[in-house]
């Protein structure tokens, strides 16, 4: 899967992501230029959003846990997922049911 913004290490991924705060609904929107768009409803202060998007790309990934490991006050960030596979990942988050 080449071009994706997610890609591994020893023991987990990492996924680039671009955040929406404030949002109306949390979710993966797709591909937005080369990161992972998500809307999280959490306001972007003091570390809501970010844990907000921790939590979401656990769930949605189907890892055991996540942290935004840079990116704290930007919205475009680096969330480190531990438990899953690039592959599987990619397929939860960017490819077509």
């Amino acid at each position: 899967m080449p071009d994706l913004p997610i890609r591994s290490t020893e023991t987990s991924i990492l996924i680039d992501v671009l955040v929406v705060a404030n949002a109306s609904r949390n979710g993966v929107v797709g591909i937005h230029g080369d990161r992972v768009k998500v809307r999280v409803t959490a306001p972007p202060e003091r570390g809501k959003a970010n844990a907000a998007v921790a939590r979401l790309l656990a769930n949605e990934t189907g890892g055991s846990r996540a942290e935004v490991v840079s990116g704290h006050s930007s919205r475009a960030k680096t969330v480190e997922v531990w438990g899953v596979g690039v592959q599987a990942a990619a397929r939860r988050l960017v490819e077509e049911p």
